[in-house]
């Protein structure tokens, strides 16, 4: 098995290809569950019972079971019941899905960790809940909240190779799927790493970077 640069050369323009609908995939899969969690992290905190629970063991279920069965059922079941999904779209609500159950608790601890006496000020100012999470909550509790939603982002992104199981040509997809075609498997995999680490190294950099810088913003406010 010796290294050929011609076939990393023939498989480069296709890894690229693939690399951007991976980081789309990535990005849109990190607004749907950051978004969603934090729906599902107010849901949570609810004062009525029967929401909370609903909340609470619906977000368990879906994260204790494998992304790769709901991505299957996203893409394979739902047309069985007249919804059809185009491979990326699944991937994405799968992947946001998924996600926000763990984004969920990153929202839920950031909320209830803003001390006690600035709802106590909201509500002295008639502020509606709304108004109190818009206004008061949320600038105060997503700061420190940054550095695991950034984490989640990384390893979202690492998570992305499943989506070949529904089709999408993302970057490992695109990759398997000239090495299936050429018969060769050197180049294109050990690509797929390069791309992975060339993204993953600097991002998980600047993870570190924004949760000292948080720590000790919040060290100095203590």
């Amino acid at each position: 098995m010796d290294w050929s640069w011609k076939v990393a050369a023939d498989v480069l323009p296709f890894m690229v290809q693939g690399l951007v609908v991976t980081i789309e995939a990535t990005f849109a899969g990190a607004f749907v569950a950051y978004l969603l969690g934090l729906f599902l992290a107010i849901l949570k905190m609810s004062k009525s019972r029967p929401i909370a629970f609903f909340s609470y063991w619906s977000s368990e279920f879906i994260r204790r079971t494998p992304l790769l069965v709901q991505l299957y059922f996203l893409f394979y079941v739902l047309p069985d019941i007249g919804i059809f999904l185009s491979p990326l779209a699944a991937g994405i609500i799968g992947l946001g899905l998924h996600f926000s159950t763990y984004t969920s608790e990153v929202f839920r601890a950031g909320i209830e960790n803003v001390p006690t006496g600035q709802w106590e000020a909201a509500k002295s100012l008639n502020y509606r809940p709304y108004q109190t999470m818009r206004y008061v909550i949320l600038p105060q509790s997503i700061p420190p909240m940054i550095p695991p939603l950034a984490n989640y982002l990384i390893t979202m992104f690492k998570e992305t190779p499943l989506l070949s199981a529904i089709t999408v040509v993302e970057l490992f997809n695109a990759a398997n799927i000239y090495s299936n075609s050429h018969y060769k498997y050197l180049e294109p995999m050990t690509l797929v790493g390069l791309f992975f680490l060339i993204v993953s190294v600097p991002s998980a950099y600047i993870a570190m970077r924004l949760e000292k810088k948080y720590q000790l913003r919040n060290t100095g406010a203590n």
